[in-house]
């Protein structure tokens, strides 16, 4: 019993040391931001509009 409580101690000690160098961790759970999400959906398909733009010019100026 004394080898088990020493053991959740120790392991108590190593995780807190961990957290303590991880930085800005945030554990306070979900997020329900609405306008996050959107931007990062409008990040996301900005990217993928330039290559299809890009793409079309060059078979334009083929069939002219």
């Amino acid at each position: 019993m004394l080898k088990l409580i020493i053991g959740f101690i120790l392991f108590a000690a190593v995780a807190l040391y961990f957290i303590s160098k991880g930085g800005d961790i945030d554990i306070s759970g979900e997020k329900h931001n609405i306008e996050a999400p959107a931007a990062d959906h409008a990040a996301a398909s900005a990217p993928l509009a330039a290559p299809a733009a890009s793409a079309a010019t060059p078979a334009s100026a083929a069939s002219n």
